[in-house]
């Protein structure tokens, strides 16, 4: 996920260096004490949303202070691991479902139940954001938003290429894409996914395409008790997504992580983009596109009309090794409640974790209605859970992103990558 690099992000890199041999919970001659805050899914604007969220929770708490460290975020995990690993440098964290089994299976992360047991600020949080926060029976974190993905999509160049409206399958994509696909003019359909985490929108396509036989509480199975890699409809999936890359993609969108791929659709060069609501808020502060060119449809569906809509979610969370835990638990408690809460959603374009969020126009409204119609249509937008939070995910996230770069590049073919994922599956649900 996430946004371009600047110079905010490569100052985050040498604060990290340099604070990454400190201890966390530093406490001064005076008592101050300063927690060492570290983001994983870094980008300009919700890094400098997070420093005026902080301002306001160090001027009511003058006892606390906050250093933010802001990692790139293509390397952002890896250098949180690397602190969590050591003890040091770290007290309040991000942790995403895609990373919090491993860390707490490694007793990296502090489970606050006790700390939270009376908390008052439940009542206030949807249902949501109770189930993922209380994850078998510990309190590793508390979520400030829930992801979701949806197309966005250039009005201007669909109506310019002869479409009525934005592709609605993936079959859809695959045509609409293939025609608006000019490379001697620099213009392509869709902003593909070859780079870091490029085998959720792999998953993605597979999903839909085996929607009708997806066991809900595990999205990477099927009713009779196979992986979803093992069905014909995957074979099928994978090759018109390789196909999508082939004839409507840029070539140097096998590297594409997510600030490329934003980038590309911000800035015209592709028509297509399959993303979390946060992009939202990173499209509408770019200068070089207008409100009336994009907007944002629902989800593809796959040939039986369905799509599977996985929930994902990340949150704040402390580490085991901070001496400073009753502080952390405080900010956590402070970002997690009213304008705190709802700012950070809103400035992040994330599906809100507080139930007045319910009444907003804010979320009713514009690029968010995609998210309501696929709300209201839960049959054909159906909800699913990944298994997000097993401990070898991240193992997963390696492996799979290796073998998708090696199909996009010719070195494996998609009946070998599907053979090897079912197999891979197959074993660890077996274990």
């Amino acid at each position: 996920m996430k946004k371009k690099l600047t110079a905010i992000t490569a100052l985050g890199v040498a604060a990290v260096l340099a604070l990454s041999g400190c201890g966390g919970g530093d406490t001064a001659a005076d008592g101050k004490v300063t927690l060492k805050m570290v983001e994983s899914l870094t980008n300009p604007t919700r890094t400098e949303t997070l420093k005026t969220l902080l301002a306001g929770f160090e001027k009511e708490n003058p006892n606390i202070k906050v250093d933010l460290i802001s990692p790139p975020t293509d390397s952002a995990d890896q250098k949180i691991q690397q602190m969590l690993q050591s003890g040091k440098g770290i007290d309040v964290v991000e942790a995403r479902d895609i990373t919090v089994g491993s860390f707490g299976a490694n007793k990296w992360l502090y489970d606050m139940s006790a700390d939270l047991k009376d908390w008052d600020g439940w009542e206030n949080l949807t249902e949501n954001a109770v189930n993922y926060s209380k994850q078998d029976g510990k309190t590793y974190y508390i979520p400030y938003g829930f992801y979701g993905l949806s197309l966005f999509y250039r009005t201007d160049l669909v109506k310019e290429a002869g479409f009525a409206g934005p592709p609605a399958s993936w079959q859809d994509l695959l045509e609409q894409s293939e025609k608006l696909n000019q490379p001697d003019a620099n213009k392509f359909g869709y902003a593909f996914r070859g780079g870091t985490n490029a085998n959720s929108n792999a998953v993605a396509v597979i999903e839909a395409y085996t929607a009708d036989q997806i066991d809900k509480e595990n999205a990477f199975k099927l009713t009779n008790g196979k992986t979803i890699f093992s069905a014909p409809e995957a074979q099928t999936a994978m090759d018109d997504y390789l196909e999508l890359f082939k004839k409507g993609s840029p070539p140097s969108s096998v590297a594409w992580g997510y600030p490329e791929m934003v980038q590309g659709f911000s800035n015209g060069s592709t028509a297509f983009l399959l993303q979390d609501p946060e992009v939202i808020a990173t499209v509408k502060e770019s200068k070089s596109i207008t409100a009336d060119q994009w907007s944002v449809a629902p989800l593809l569906v796959g040939p039986t009309g369905k799509a599977i809509q996985p929930v994902a979610t990340a949150g704040w969370g402390i580490a085991e090794s901070s001496t400073a835990k009753p502080e952390a638990v405080k900010l956590i408690k402070y970002l997690s409640q009213g304008e705190p809460a709802t700012q950070f959603s809103k400035d992040n374009s994330l599906v809100p974790i507080l139930k007045s969020a319910a009444e907003d126009p804010f979320y009713s409204t514009g690029p968010w209605a995609a998210y309501v119609t696929m709300t209201e249509n839960p049959e054909t937008y159906i909800s699913a859970v990944q298994p997000r939070g097993v401990a070898w995910w991240t193992e997963w996230i390696k492996k799979s992103d290796g073998e998708l770069q090696r199909v996009l590049t010719g070195k494996m073919t998609t009946k070998e990558l599907l053979a090897s994922w079912d197999s891979y599956w197959t074993e660890k649900m077996a274990g």
